[in-house]
């Protein structure tokens, strides 16, 4: 799992069947700072998260796992919601 800002939301009104009503979002990998790292990506919701919240994402087999992963298309996934910065390690 790696941790990432939601930054933008996706609408896409074709899609694989798999994914009608999943939410699409644009996500920002962060380093230890909280500080953008490479270049933003889409994920899948799997927990409601919303734009400008931190999240943990993964990527790979993995991310299908929270849905039936024979029938969702997923390479990236966001399983978690980071309730506040502060509770980000920042090698201190």
């Amino acid at each position: 799992m790696q941790i990432a800002r939601v930054i933008g939301t996706i609408v896409s009104t074709v899609k694989n069947e798999a994914l009608n009503g999943r939410k699409l979002l644009i996500v920002q990998t962060l380093d230890a700072e909280l500080k953008a790292k490479g270049k933003p990506m889409v994920a899948l919701d799997a927990v409601g998260a919303g734009v400008g919240e931190l999240v943990f994402w993964c990527r790979g087999k993995e991310a299908s796992f929270p849905f039936k992963r024979d029938e969702t298309p997923t390479d990236c996934t966001i399983v978690g919601i980071i309730d506040s910065d502060d509770h980000v390690n920042r090698n201190e």
